[in-house]
């Protein structure tokens, strides 16, 4: 199953609009989108290929620290993961509809 997992690392000073370019040009390849810019910390949205949520959440982190070691940001700590599954995606809006 796809699962689209969110990541943040946070730091100790603000992040440049470049190296969340950087970022995002890194990710880019994982189906990816960056943020953090003027915030101190900076994170990425990717797409894993998972049986479930810790799978996908273990396989997302190791691509973002590839993906963060590829641009000149510091290493900062994961702080935060999230996991959406593709079939979550729009479950709750079906039982609202009927």
């Amino acid at each position: 199953m796809r699962f689209s997992v969110s990541i943040q690392a946070e730091g100790d000073r603000e992040v440049s609009l470049e190296e969340v370019v950087e970022l995002a040009d890194a990710v880019a390849g994982l189906d990816g989108i960056a943020s953090g810019y003027g915030t101190m910390g900076y994170g990425a949205q990717i797409v894993v290929e998972a049986d479930g949520s810790s799978e996908a959440a273990d396989k997302a982190i190791k691509q973002f620290a590839q993906a963060v070691e590829k641009t000149s940001l510091p290493l900062w700590p994961v702080t935060s993961v999230e996991t959406l599954g593709e079939d979550e995606d729009f479950g709750d809006l079906d039982s609202d509809l009927q």
